[in-house]
């Protein structure tokens, strides 16, 4: 295997450590149309390593959206800002829902400008979470899903 690649392993470990969700806009693989993908939060093409302290578990949307980019603008300030990292900092600490869950919000710069780059609130992640909690699925219980539930 050459470096940067995931084992096999590394991907269970992963996906279990996730809960099965993705750790950008917190859909729940049981329920995506789309696969989910381990991925490098730091990039490999930016000498990201394949160490599980490197490695999210990212429905194939926001893995898109993200590709190589680690930093992305700010819309509220019009600075850049680094994008959220799962590994190190709580998504409480960037993001809360709002009062009916379908939307996710940004608290600090990092938050805004991690929306914005993945479309964390794209159409269809919207509809699926509006669906998703009228039948009691959304948010995933034991998740973050605010500051005030902390």
């Amino acid at each position: 295997m050459s470096e940067g690649q995931i084992a096999e392993e590394q991907k269970r470990a992963v996906a279990e450590r996730a809960k099965g969700y993705c750790e950008y806009c917190r859909c729940q693989a049981r329920f995506s149309p789309d696969s989910f993908s381990v991925e490098h939060i730091m990039p490999r093409s930016r000498r990201g390593t394949a160490e599980l302290s490197n490695l999210a578990l990212s429905c194939q949307g926001c893995n898109n959206r993200k590709y190589t980019s680690v930093e992305a603008l700010d819309p509220l300030t019009g600075e850049i800002a680094p994008l959220y990292h799962p590994r190190q900092q709580p998504w409480t600490d960037h993001f809360t829902w709002n009062p009916d869950y379908t939307l996710i919000l940004g608290l600090t710069p990092t938050g805004r400008a991690t929306i914005e780059k993945l479309q964390l609130n794209r159409a269809g992640v919207i509809n699926l979470r509006r669906v998703l909690r009228s039948f009691g699925e959304h948010p995933l219980q034991g998740t973050e899903i605010s500051r005030a539930n902390r």
